[in-house]
């Protein structure tokens, strides 16, 4: 009866298990949930303020389809001025959240068959889109040993005559990697000699960096034309809920995206386009704010994981997510459930710790699980002191 597209998809294993944390909090289960990729600050305040002289200034109809232009213009301010990159408000397309910015760009671009290269660990809908246009995920393994970044040689080594599309996410869901700006320009050398391809640059974490500077691929010569920079408000000004993300993008793809978001969801929520006005124009003291926070409990994180016999932890450099190697309890039991993967790993410290993690089989990274450290301190205190009790009964 469905479709053969609707068929191929697998659910979101991110909000699957964030729901199997909210059922059983709702039976009266203590449970921490790490599963979410969620600030967990509130929106600053200004931003809220700015949305509801909104509604009193009835921004209550329908918006443009590719977003308003005062907030466009903003973007284009913003991408001067933080990332030294100069576009036109026609190459700005804002949408219904970054995730519809990257499915309108996959839509957009990729035809039946075309090849879409993915470095694993990879969010979890990356694929899936792909698969939406059908196209045809490549995945690159890059390994903890190499802080899960792809090296040039791999890319080079994925490159096929149908390879239309690199998506790159920097810095990354799931592992906290930040590609710096030296490993972008060894990336860019390769895609020079290859001048079909495309690449979706996700960079809706470039706040929440602690390198110090983010880099961006469309920087590098000859790199803009070809890339599609993704970004939005979710997460440096703690607004997933307000759902407003963009594209800054060549124009021609710029118009395929604004033509396709025209046809099924128009545009953006008018109010959410004017609380993004302000994050982007008013001063930024918030972002920097939150960010010392999310690096402040990156340390305690990692400080913490480390302690807990048979995990592999690196040292994430952006977004607020922790990717341990768990494979060591592989094959392991407390008696009653034998762990086979990372998500019967997650899946256990779920109900014997009451902790909601995501196994790493979602994010093409099988001996890895993922913990969002968006969360409070005494949390994650308390979320590694019970994982750690949990481990500790697996034989």
């Amino acid at each position: 009866m469905l479709s053969t597209t609707i068929n191929r998809l697998s659910p979101s294993a991110t909000l699957a298990m964030s729901q199997k944390s909210a059922e059983l909090k709702a039976q009266g289960v203590d449970v921490i949930n790490m599963s979410v990729g969620e600030p967990d600050f509130d929106t600053p305040q200004h931003i809220k303020e700015a949305a509801k002289q909104a509604i009193d200034d009835n921004y209550t109809r329908y918006s443009p389809v590719p977003g308003y232009p005062q907030l466009r213009k903003a973007i284009v301010e913003k991408l001067k001025n933080e990332n030294g990159l100069d576009y036109d408000m026609a190459q700005i397309i804002v949408s219904n959240g970054a995730k519809q910015s990257v499915c309108n760009t996959i839509m957009a671009l990729v035809s039946s068959g075309d090849e879409v290269i993915i470095p694993a660990p990879y969010w979890v809908s990356y694929p899936q889109m792909a698969l939406m246009a059908d196209g045809k995920p490549v995945f690159v393994e890059a390994k903890i040993e190499q802080d899960f970044k792809m090296t040039p040689e791999q890319l080079e080594s994925a490159i096929t005559p149908r390879t239309k599309l690199l998506i790159l996410c920097t810095p990354s869901n799931p592992t906290g990697s930040v590609y710096s700006a030296d490993e972008l320009e060894g990336l860019a050398a390769v895609l020079r000699r290859h001048e079909q391809v495309y690449v979706i640059c996700d960079e809706i974490y470039e706040h929440i960096n602690y390198t110090g500077a983010h880099a961006s691929l469309a920087s590098c010569e000859g790199m803009k034309e070809r890339t599609i920079i993704v970004n939005g408000v979710s997460k440096a000004y703690a607004m997933t809920g307000w759902r407003i993300g963009y594209i800054a993008a060549p124009l021609e793809i710029a118009k395929a995206t604004s033509k396709l978001q025209g046809q099924y969801t128009s545009g953006p929520c008018s109010v959410s386009q004017m609380a993004a006005l302000a994050a982007y124009t008013a001063p930024q003291d918030c972002v920097e704010e939150m960010r010392q926070a999310f690096e402040r409990r990156k340390n305690l994180i990692v400080s913490l994981a480390k302690e807990i016999p048979g995990f592999e932890v690196n040292d994430p450099e952006g977004a607020f997510y922790l990717f341990p190697k768990c494979s060591s309890y592989f094959g392991k039991t407390d008696g009653e459930r034998v762990i086979r993967n990372s998500t019967d790993f997650a899946m256990y410290l779920l109900e014997a710790g009451h902790v909601a993690t995501v196994g790493g089989d979602a994010f093409g990274s099988p001996e890895c699980f993922r913990m969002s450290y968006a969360t409070s301190d005494d949390n994650i205190r308390e979320a590694l002191r019970r994982i750690k009790e949990a481990c500790e009964r697996l034989k």
